[in-house]
């Protein structure tokens, strides 16, 4: 019997059981190698087989190809298939060969390669890797918040592949670009890796950095290639090429080894227990993935289950092992949850447990924050959807990475786009929606970056394309607002003060809130101010570093949130009040007598209560009033507007309106992140039968970011295929009248009252009614 046939009945439940509603077999993969390309010099090539890389894949040897040819390119594959070898070869080569040169040289002038990563813990295993292959001629080295001083220097002078991410590349080595002149004069390849991750606003930072690094190396004479390693996405040279600025070609056909996997579809049952208007509730996400992982662990079945958040994480691992101890007392010991913040020694020893047989189980956050190697996993299990697709396969590709067949379940949790994904694996496995969404334009986010670019050089005329068609009045209202001076060779910034210090690139604006520890006075972190109200208002549970604490009191006049550590067995979501004000339209499509929106809108939303709720069970427990100001948003929207008169027609009656509206915004906003890559808590929505601009029964969904983050006018581009999975999800759920599962959210400040389910599809059918079959766009 194949390994994946007899792991299935070990997901629990017996044979057959209800939760599972889909199975889907993915093949096995052989491999396509090629030949090391004639350009790569023996050394190097013995430096890989020294590590037992005898010949490349084929879709290695192409991009190393195209990036030694001079194109910018994407490789774009699945998890585990040697993307970082096809950006490693072009640039250890020309590293190799010119320091091989300049030994005889009068003036060196070896080549040297900038690598990128969103976070610490990548940087730190390419660093590993790199060494690893023994090449003298390579002096690699990390250059991020974590460098001492005195290496730095170093770092500068001497390293010709420095690996750093792009807030030190924001903060440290650009605006000091004339202490790095000889490296930007040097600069052969910029490697940007898990370029996916680059997506809404810190997309667009990041998309806007990218174009002063190209500024700055164009001034010191140096014009390097962009090599970017990708998961799957719906078109990454497009995605990459707009974050680069720059045509770009792409790889994408996949040519390593990978066993067959089977992937299971499993959707945790209806509960007894009644939620908000007696709304049944399923079983949590959390309870039904740690019932899986500790059957799996309990047949010693190799297994990882990743979730979003560090609470989940732990809480997986700690009913696991709670689980096992009934079964054999020797197991609990083999289960661990895998937190950020692990020493580089303590995640090799994680690897080495894992890939050992020693640790049997796992749970983690996402693959990214993993930054570690782990293959010859049998089983992994995705607890609630990971945010997009290219995650879900960075994840579930951690399962047979050695070769072997495994095992793979996403586990649905109380959301409608889980309920459609659960129902329908054709949306991920066999049509590409999802595109990888950021807005480089964004005035929010370009105009800081146009200051700090003024700092680093003046902006002159001829550069003003690089930067998009907004640039120039933007420009305009800097100059207008004190910010720049204009000068007839262009834009000078003449502030004695940082300007890089105005751009947060993880962050949208409104300034920082300090979050202060009661006991210690230490400083634990930062939050950006709109998220203060919703995540750090007095009561909220608030997370840092897997520890728990409880916000004692929010000072936004003293911009800090004062906590205390807490263990709470529960968290917390903020509820909210919005209205929603039309600025400007800048897109329309008529449906027939439908139509449907894209502009400018301002939102102003307020903060009105908070609920607990347990974390394990996701019971209830209480909800509170809470006094806070309302505040105002101006971002983008997408809008739907149909008459009374076809509402009623299609057999909702007038007093049911509200509730079919309400119902279906809900239930839109949580099916968006399937055609846009955003996250459900980066939209918001308002529905009303009656709107002041419009005059008619409306339905918004916006962005939650000032100026927008592309995730709304994604939804304009794929409206038909997201109102179509919108139906679907809420049709799928075999709730009586709705339930998180499918209309109701966390969000709502109006308690999710009232909702109609059956009208929210009657209503989104008469939507569908004249659409078209798909836009061209999506």
């Amino acid at each position: 019997m194949p390994l994946t046939e007899s792991l299935i009945p070990l997901l629990g439940r017996g044979p057959d059981p209800e939760q599972l509603v889909h199975v889907r077999e993915l093949p096995a993969r052989a491999a396509t190698v090629r030949p090391w390309p004639e350009w790569v010099h023996p050394d190097v090539v013995a430096a890989y087989a020294g590590i037992g890389v005898q010949q490349p894949w084929q879709h290695q040897v192409s991009g190393a190809q195209l990036a030694h040819d001079g194109h910018h390119v994407v490789i774009a594959t699945g998890t585990a298939s040697g993307k970082s070898l096809a950006y490693q070869l072009p640039a250890l080569d020309a590293i190799h060969r010119t320091e091989l040169e300049d030994r005889v040289a009068l003036e060196p002038s070896g080549a040297v390669a900038l690598y990128l990563s969103p976070t610490k813990a990548l940087a730190a295993d390419q660093l590993s890797a790199i060494k690893a292959l023994g090449l003298p001629t390579v002096r690699a080295a990390t250059y991020d918040g974590d460098t001492e001083a005195t290496e730095r220097r170093w770092v500068r002078d001497h390293a010709n592949f420095v690996l750093a991410n792009p807030d030190m590349l924001h903060f440290g080595v650009l605006p000091n670009h004339s202490w790095w002149a000889r490296f930007f004069r040097r600069l052969k390849y910029v490697i940007i890796d898990e370029a996916h991750s680059y997506r809404g606003v810190f997309g667009s930072h990041v998309a806007n950095l990218m174009r002063r690094l190209r500024r700055v190396c164009r001034y010191y004479g140096g014009d390097p290639v962009f090599i970017a390693a990708s998961a799957t996405s719906a078109d990454p040279a497009v995605s990459f090429g707009r974050l680069i600025g720059a045509p770009v070609r792409a790889v994408t056909e996949d040519c390593s080894p990978h066993g067959a996997t089977t992937v299971a579809f499993w959707e945790p049952a209806l509960t007894e227990t009644k939620g908000e208007n007696g709304a049944k509730e399923r079983r949590t996400v959390i309870a039904e993935t740690a019932d899986i992982l500790a059957n799996l662990v309990s047949a010693r079945v190799r297994t990882i289950a990743f979730i979003k958040s560090r609470r989940g994480a732990e809480s997986i691992a700690t009913i696991s092992r709670r689980l096992l101890e009934e079964v054999d007392p020797s197991l609990p010991g083999r289960v661990a949850a895998y937190r950020s913040g692990y020493l580089p020694e303590e995640r090799r020893a994680l690897e080495t447990a894992l890939r050992s047989g020693k640790l049997l189980g796992v749970s983690s956050t996402s693959a990214l924050e993993l930054g570690i190697d782990i293959s010859g996993l049998d089983a992994v299990l995705v607890a609630g959807w990971p945010g997009t697709r290219a995650s879900l396969f960075q994840q579930i590709g951690r399962a047979g990475r050695a070769g072997q067949d495994a095992l793979a379940a996403f586990v649905a949790s109380d959301d409608p786009l889980d309920t459609y994904l659960v129902h329908h694996p054709e949306a991920i496995f066999d049509v590409a929606v999802e595109a990888t969404v950021f807005d480089p334009s964004n005035p929010y986010v370009l105009g800081p970056h146009l200051c700090a670019a003024a700092a680093e050089l003046p902006i002159t005329h001829a550069e003003l394309e690089l930067f998009g068609p907004t640039a120039p009045g933007l420009l305009g209202q800097l100059v207008a607002d004190g910010y720049l001076r204009q000068r007839p060779s262009g834009w000078f910034w003449t502030h004695p003060q940082s300007a890089a210090g105005m751009v947060n690139l993880r962050a949208d604006g409104g300034g920082p809130i300090n979050i202060v520890d009661s006991e210690t006075g230490s400083l634990l972190g930062t939050m950006d101010s709109p998220q203060s109200h919703y995540q750090a208002h007095a009561g909220a549970v608030y997370v840092h570093q897997g520890e728990t604490f409880l916000v004692e009191q929010l000072n936004e006049e003293e911009h800090c949130a004062v906590v205390r550590r807490a263990n709470p067995d529960y968290y917390t979501t903020a509820r909210d009040v919005t209205q929603i004000e039309v600025l400007e339209t800048a897109k329309t499509m008529h449906w027939g007598d439908i139509q449907v929106h894209f502009g400018d809108v301002k939102v102003t939303t307020q903060v009105v209560s908070f609920q607990r709720k347990a974390f394990v069970s996701n019971e209830t427990l209480g909800e509170e009033p809470l006094q806070l100001g309302a505040r105002d948003l101006f971002t983008k929207a997408v809008w739907f507007v149909v008459s009374e008169k076809r509402l009623t027609a299609a057999g909702i009656p007038v007093p049911h309106h509200p509730g079919a509206l309400h119902a279906a915004e809900h239930a839109a906003i949580g099916l968006l992140p399937l055609v846009a890559s955003s996250d459900r808590w980066d939209v918001g929505g308002v529905s009303t039968a009656l709107h002041a601009d419009t005059e008619l029964p409306t339905i918004f969904v916006y962005d939650g970011h000032p100026g927008g983050a592309g995730f709304a006018e994604r939804g304009f581009e794929a409206a038909t295929i997201w109102l179509r999975a919108t139906r679907d999800a809420i049709s799928a759920c075999e709730c009586e009248s709705g339930c998180p599962s499918c209309v109701q959210s966390p969000k709502c400040g109006n308690k999710n009252n009232p909702l109609d389910k059956a009208g929210a599809i009657r209503l989104i059918d008469v939507l569908l009614s004249q659409a078209p079959a798909a836009e061209a766009a999506a």
